[in-house]
Order: C-alpha cells, then sequence, then structure tokens
C-alpha cells in the first residue's frame, strides 16, 4: 500500500503541480491528498494518517506557522515540509522552529528536489520517533517509563482540578514475582513482564496509559474514571493475566497471577503523589487479602 501525503494549500494549481511531480519520481511513488483550509488541513493532520504533509505559508487569514505550532500541540508527529512563495530567512527559521523538518520556495520546486525533501523528512521523522520511543517507553515491556507516567500523571492532576473531570490511578504487582527469578532466572523473569505488560495493556481504551511503574509494578491511568470503572478494568487486568498460563519455552509454562489497587481523584487524593500512595495502599490489601484480586481505596 502506498504511503498517504497531506497537501495543506489553499490554491488548487498547486495540488496539480504537486500531483504532477508525484508522477515524475524514481523511487517511492506515493497518494497525494489534499486540504484547501487551515481548519481542514489541522484536523487531518491530528488524525495521524498520513506518512507526511506539505505545508504552505500563506492560508487565507492564517499561517503556516500557526497551523504547525497547534498541529504539534496537538500531539502531532508527522513530517511536515513547508512551502513559501518567497525566499526568507527569518520564515525558514521560524518554521524549523515551529516544528518543520525541511523548507522549499514554491517557485524553484523540480520533482526531484520535492521528491528528495519528502524522503529527507520520512527518515528524519523514522529517528525522531526511535528516539522518542527511548525517551518515553520502557526497552523490555514496551510500556511507558516511569519519568513518562510521572509527566502524563500532572498533566492530568492539572486537567483534573480545573475541569473538575475525575480520573483513576490502577496499581498492578506481579505476585510471587520473586520465586520466578529464583527459580528459573531472569531471563525467565523477563518474558514473564513481557507476557503480563501485553496482556495488562490489551485491556485498556486507547486513551488510557500503560506505565512500568518499576520492577515487577505497573501503573494504569485510567482517564475520566471513577471508582467503579477503575475497578472494572483492575478486575479485567487481573482475569487477563491469569487466564491462561504464560508459555516460556517448548516444555514450561508459568501460571502467573497480579494484584491490583485503584484510587480515584479527587474523590480518594488531591495531588498525585496522593493518588500513587492510595492506589499503592489498596494494591498491598489486595496482595494481603490473598492475591489474584483488585482492591479499591474505598473499600479499605
Amino acid at each position: 500500500m502506498k504511503r498517504r501525503i497531506l497537501l495543506i494549500d489553499d490554491d488548487r494549481l498547486q495540488f496539480r503541480l504537486t500531483q504532477a511531480h508525484f508522477k515524475n519520481f524514481r523511487g517511492e511513488s506515493f497518494d497525494l491528498d489534499w486540504a484547501e483550509t487551515y481548519e481542514e488541513g489541522l484536523a487531518q493532520l491530528l488524525e495521524g494518517k498520513h506518512a507526511a504533509c506539505l505545508l504552505d505559508y500563506q492560508l487565507g487569514e492564517r499561517n503556516g506557522l500557526e497551523l504547525i505550532r497547534e498541529a504539534v500541540a496537538g500531539g502531532s508527529h508527522t513530517p511536515i515540509v513547508f512551502l513559501t512563495a518567497e525566499s526568507s530567512e527569518r520564515i525558514d527559521i521560524e518554521a524549523m522552529n515551529a516544528g518543520a523538518l525541511d523548507y522549499l520556495v514554491k517557485g524553484e520546486i523540480s520533482s526531484h528536489s520535492l521528491e528528495r525533501s519528502l524522503r529527507y523528512a520520512l527518515k528524519l521523522a523514522e529517528t525522531l520517533e526511535a528516539l522518542r520511543q527511548l525517551a518515553t517507553r520502557d526497552q523490555l515491556t514496551g510500556m511507558l517509563n516511569r519519568r513518562e507516567f510521572d509527566r502524563i500523571l500532572a498533566e492530568e492532576e492539572e486537567r483534573s482540578r480545573r475541569f473538575g473531570h475525575p480520573f483513576s490511578l490502577v496499581m498492578l504487582d506481579i505476585d510471587h514475582f520473586k520465586s520466578v527469578n529464583d527459580t528459573h532466572g531472569h531471563q525467565v523473569g523477563d518474558l514473564v513482564l513481557q507476557a503480563v505488560a501485553a496482556r495488562v495493556s490489551g485491556g485498556l481504551r486507547t486513551v488510557d496509559r500503560a506505565a512500568r511503574f518499576g520492577g515487577e509494578e505497573f501503573a494504569l491511568i485510567i482517564m475520566q474514571a471513577d471508582r467503579s470503572a477503575a475497578m472494572e478494568t483492575a478486575r479485567r487486568a487481573c482475569a487477563a493475566v491469569a487466564s491462561a498460563p504464560i508459555p516460556i519455552g517448548p516444555d514450561l509454562a508459568l501460571k502467573i497471577t497480579v494484584s491490583a489497587g485503584a484510587a480515584e481523584m479527587p474523590a480518594n487524593a488531591s495531588t498525585g503523589a496522593e493518588l500513587v500512595a492510595a492506589a499503592d495502599k489498596a494494591l498491598y490489601a489486595a496482595k494481603s487479602r490473598g492475591r489474584n484480586r483488585a482492591v479499591a481505596f474505598s473499600d479499605l
């Protein structure tokens, strides 16, 4: 399947010219989509369905620099090649500072220069995404790492305080994990961590966030959810882990369970740190009540 490129430009002629250039590309071929207004272009960028974007500087009364900043603020990582009618060092620098990866002057664009610019932007975007993954993801499980968890928790704390929306935290811990490492070794322990992470993450909504909190402990941030929704998520995670033994090799499969604790903000805590402490207290209550279960802080 061809990768799709988005052109945001209010000039139909530029769309036709770009289509013609695409037909002359010697390497990879792309499908070209067109958005002719600021609002339509921003909406498509935020959908994240395009491999790259060609963005015009002037879009009616607004400009592409504003659009880049708004798209980046909205979480878009789509690589952007900036297009302008005139060569200007100031615009060039502003475009790069806003988040564009390359810059082309419309009157100087050839099929070769456009193809080369897109290829450069796509390759650089892959490198930047790899760096983002290293900065925000736990290398073993692929979950968010502790630093990214702390950042998101602080954001949700602020959002909850500002808009009055509740959100919840579920803390999970693998039961008797030390005995797995002691009996089978750390390589098997790593396989168990990966399998548990996959089963726990698989039951989440797309808006929720899963992180490796540390060691064999995981944290789930359940967006705009009260105690009952958090407990439903926690019970589902426990059931998913316990649903079948985790296959380790041709002759080994381990029955693994997790315990979970859930807490809600603002009902159970007024800060992110208090929310973690509340969920952790509920988690240890689940451990003391026999493991392989979920407990809510409000039930302690």
